[in-house]
C-alpha cells in the first residue's frame, strides 16, 4: 500500500494529470504484488459498464448543443422579463439564468462558457463593472451540478453505490438555497454601488418573453419532472434532453448537420476524459479496497471525533482544499470510496454527504490556484485571473453559508428524495 499512494503522491508532485497518477500507481501495485494484470482490464472495464453512466455523456452533449442552439439566449431574456426591475436586475438574471439551466446542462462549465458569455455581454452593455458581471457568473454557474440533471451526482452515485435519482432530486432545494444566497448579495452590492436595474416588464412582455422561452424551459420539465414522477431514470432523462435539444436548435435554425459534428468531436473528448478518470478511480478505489484504507480512515475519525457533526465539519475542511487543488472529476474518483464509508460509519445519509461532498467541489471551481471556471472566464474576457478572483470572494463567502446550513439542516436534502421515493 505504501508503494501505491508513494508513487501516486510522487507522480502528482511532478505534475502529471491525477486520472494517469492513478492508473499508473495502480497498475506497479499489481506488478509489484504479483496480481494479474487482468485485475487490472477487469476493473477498469467494470468502471465504465454501468447504465447510470450513459447519463453522462448524454448531459455533456446535450449542454454544448443547447449554449450553440440558441436556447440560452431565449432563457437569459425571460430572466431578465422576471426579476431586471430589482436593483441589480441583470445580476439576478443571471443567477436565475443558472438556476433554470441547471436543469438543462448538469455542468458548471458548460454554464460558464455558454450561458456566461450572454450574460457577460448583457451587463457589459448595461454597464455593470466587469468584474462584479464575472463574479456573479462565476458564482452562479457552481449551481449548475447542484440541480439535477447534475454530472457530478452521476459519478458520485456509481462511485459510492447511491441511488442517482435520489442524489438528483436531493440538489433541488440546496441549488434553490445557493440563488437565494448569491442574490442577496447582488442586492447588497448593487445598492451599495448603484448598479442599474431595468424598467419593470409589462405583462405582456412577459407573456411574449415566455412563449419565447417555453421550448427551452420544457426540457427542465421533461428532465426533472420526469425523474419526480417516477416516469422516467436519470439515465433515460438525459437521452431526452440531449434529443429533445437537438431538435430544438434544428427548428430555431441556429444547428446545422456541420455544426453538430463539431459539436459531438469536442464533446467526445469530454466523455472519454470523463469516463478514463472514472476507470482509473474505480482501480485505483479497487486497491485501496483491499487494503483495508477506508477503513482505516475510519477508525482513525472514529478514535478521535465521536460526534458526527464535528466530523462533517471537518470533513468538509478537507473538501474544501481538496477541491481548491483537485479537478472536480478526479477528486470525486478519489475521495468518494474513501469518504463515503467514514459518513455511513456516523449514519450520516448517504444522499445527504454525496450533495455535501459535490457541494463542496464546486465550490473549488471559482476558487484559485485550480479555479477551472475563472480561467474559462477570464480567457472569455481577457480580465486577469487575480481580478476576478478577488471579486468573486463575496460571493464565494454566500456560497459557504449555504453549504454550511446544507451541512447543519439534513432535511433540505432528504426531505424531497425521501417524499419521492418513499
Amino acid at each position: 500500500m505504501a508503494l501505491l499512494l508513494g508513487a501516486f503522491v510522487l507522480f502528482l508532485l511532478i505534475g502529471m494529470p491525477v486520472s494517469f497518477c492513478m492508473f499508473i500507481s495502480s497498475a506497479m501495485y499489481l506488478i509489484a504484488n504479483d496480481i494479474s494484470l487482468i485485475s487490472l482490464v477487469q476493473r477498469v472495464s467494470a468502471g465504465v459498464f454501468s447504465f447510470p453512466l450513459l447519463a453522462a455523456p448524454c448531459f455533456i452533449l446535450a449542454g454544448a448543443i443547447m449554449n450553440m442552439g440558441g436556447v440560452t439566449n431565449r432563457i437569459f431574456d425571460w430572466c431578465n422579463k422576471l426579476v431586471g426591475h430589482i436593483p441589480g436586475g441583470l445580476g439576478h438574471s443571471n443567477v436565475l439564468a443558472s438556476i433554470v439551466f441547471a436543469g438543462m446542462s448538469g455542468t458548471a462549465v458548460a454554464d460558464a462558457g455558454g450561458l456566461g458569455a450572454v450574460e457577460l455581454k448583457a451587463m457589459k452593455d448595461a454597464g455593470y463593472e466587469e468584474s462584479f458581471s464575472l463574479a456573479i457568473t462565476a458564482a452562479s454557474s457552481t449551481i449548475g451540478p447542484i440541480i439535477p440533471p447534475s454530472l457530478p451526482a452521476v459519478m458520485v452515485g456509481v462511485i459510492g453505490g447511491v441511488s442517482v435519482g435520489r442524489i438528483f432530486i436531493g440538489g433541488i432545494l440546496p441549488g434553490v438555497l445557493m440563488g437565494l444566497m448569491l442574490s442577496i448579495m447582488v442586492y447588497i452590492l448593487s445598492v451599495k454601488r448603484g448598479y442599474p436595474r431595468l424598467p419593470r416588464a409589462t405583462f405582456r412582455e412577459i407573456c411574449t418573453s415566455t412563449q419565447h422561452a417555453f421550448f427551452p424551459l420544457m426540457t427542465v420539465v421533461l428532465a426533472i419532472g420526469g425523474i419526480l414522477t417516477g416516469v422516467i431514470t436519470p439515465t433515460e432523462a438525459g437521452i431526452i434532453a440531449l434529443t429533445y435539444a437537438t431538435i430544438l436548435g434544428f427548428c430555431y435554425r441556429e444547428l446545422n448537420l456541420k455544426k453538430l459534428y463539431s459539436i459531438i468531436v469536442d464533446s467526445s473528448g469530454t466523455t472519454l476524459s470523463v469516463l478514463f478518470i472514472i476507470a482509473s478511480g474505480t482501480i485505483f478505489g479497487w486497491i485501496l479496497a483491499i487494503g483495508q484504507v477506508p477503513q482505516t480512515v475510519s477508525t482513525f475519525f472514529m478514535s478521535y471525533i465521536t460526534n458526527k457533526w464535528v466530523a462533517l465539519l471537518v470533513i468538509n475542511i478537507l473538501l474544501l482544499l481538496c477541491g481548491c487543488f483537485m479537478e472536480t472529476m478526479c477528486a470525486i474518483s478519489l475521495l468518494t470510496p474513501i469518504l463515503m464509508p467514514v459518513a455511513l460509519n456516523y449514519g450520516i445519509d448517504p444522499v445527504h454527504f454525496s450533495i455535501i461532498l459535490i457541494l463542496n467541489l464546486m465550490l473549488g471551481l471559482i476558487t484559485p490556484p485550480v479555479g477551472v471556471v475563472l480561467y474559462i472566464l477570464s480567457s472569455l474576457s481577457k480580465v486577469s485571473f487575480d481580478k476576478i478572483v478577488k471579486a468573486t470572494m463575496p460571493f464565494l463567502g454566500m456560497l459557504v453559508l449555504a453549504l454550511l446550513i446544507v451541512t447543519f439542516v439534513p432535511p433540505i436534502v432528504t426531505f424531497l428524495p425521501n417524499l419521492v421515493y418513499n
